[in-house]
């Protein structure tokens, strides 16, 4: 049992303890901290076992020898002797040192160290325990009503009273508080859910814009070798096409920005979809047919940028339809 107790002392001094021939116990300093239950520890230090640093540093024998008034050489006997009897109890049983830890031997006889932890042994921290903060509770204080007598009056003329001004203001200060937090809190959910939707929806039409810039730079840039061609002289007459009847008239000189509702093959539900729109309050109307010949319908046309840039936010946001930006 002295034996322990040399060992469990020198863990105050020493950051390695180590018994020859069975292993060390070493220390590792932890910080202040807040375990997962909210309590609040203290710094420390941890004991832990390393089973290779079993050779004879001294200290415990010198230790031994000074405790028990005996030499070296009998206190390194007495060690071996403690030591054989540890590992005949490791073999059958759970090996206890008093305030360090438990060990015990696994299925692949390896020593298993399990640390106590009840015992500080960071002597900065003396005195330090650990503690819980008990919750904050709000304190409601009552007031007990003033009682006025009427007969305190000298003068029995002037009977009015008013309230305090300072009660009732301290009284409602609290709620005015929670009333302003409130509407400062709903102000600036809206204002970040707003500006968060303007901003991805700049950011899609300026992808887009990239996109279709770069799409006419390959056309532009691209050359076909077709080979030499025979000269064909044929005859043709102009003649209207149904299928151009109802085509958006383009300004070649204006530019316009569309919310493309959706393309269509017939011209005739191309005016159906321009109909229903405008049924619904829309200013729709037909825009540039695409290369592949698609009658294209539009929530809109406009010269302005930011006018089409607003009314796509608000068909995809506030009315959920499917559409996107055309610039022609």
């Amino acid at each position: 049992m002295l034996l322990y107790q040399c060992i469990q002392e020198l863990l105050y001094q020493h950051e390695c303890v180590t018994v020859p021939n069975f292993g060390a116990f070493l220390t590792r300093s932890r910080q202040a901290s807040v375990s997962a239950n909210g309590a609040f520890l203290p710094p420390r230090k941890e004991i832990l076992f390393n089973r290779l640093l079993a050779t004879n540093d001294g200290i415990l024998a010198h230790y031994y020898a000074q405790k028990e008034g005996v030499s070296y050489e009998h206190a390194l006997r007495a060690i071996e002797k403690e030591v054989s009897l540890w590992k005949k109890r490791l073999q059958t049983q759970v090996l206890r040192f008093p305030g360090v830890g438990e060990m015990q031997l696994s299925g692949d006889k390896k020593i298993h160290f399990l640390p106590l932890g009840k015992i500080n042994f960071d002597t900065a921290a003396f005195g330090l325990k650990a503690f819980e903060r008990a919750p904050i509770s709000p304190q409601i204080t009552t007031e007990t009503p003033k009682i006025i007598s009427l007969m305190e009056n000298s003068n029995h003329d002037d009977l009015m009273f008013q309230p305090d001004k300072n009660d009732s203001n301290e009284n409602r200060s609290p709620w005015m508080r929670y009333a302003m937090v409130g509407v400062v809190a709903v102000a600036l959910i809206g204002s970040a859910f707003y500006f968060g939707q303007h901003y991805m929806t700049t950011e899609t039409l300026k992808q887009q814009e990239l996109a279709q810039e770069k799409i006419k730079k390959n056309v532009q840039e691209a050359t076909f070798d077709l080979g030499a061609l025979k000269t064909v002289v044929v005859a043709a007459t102009a003649q209207e096409n149904e299928s151009d009847r109802g085509a958006p008239i383009i300004d070649s000189d204006q530019k316009y920005y569309s919310i493309i509702a959706g393309s269509f093959r017939s011209l005739e539900n191309a005016n159906k979809k321009v109909s229903l729109l405008k049924a619904e309050g829309y200013d729709a109307a037909l825009a540039k047919t695409s290369p592949s010949g698609l009658y294209r319908v539009a929530f809109g046309r406009m010269t302005s940028k930011r006018k089409a840039m607003d009314l796509l936010s608000f068909v995809k946001y506030a009315q959920e339809e499917e559409a996107w930006y055309l610039e022609e």
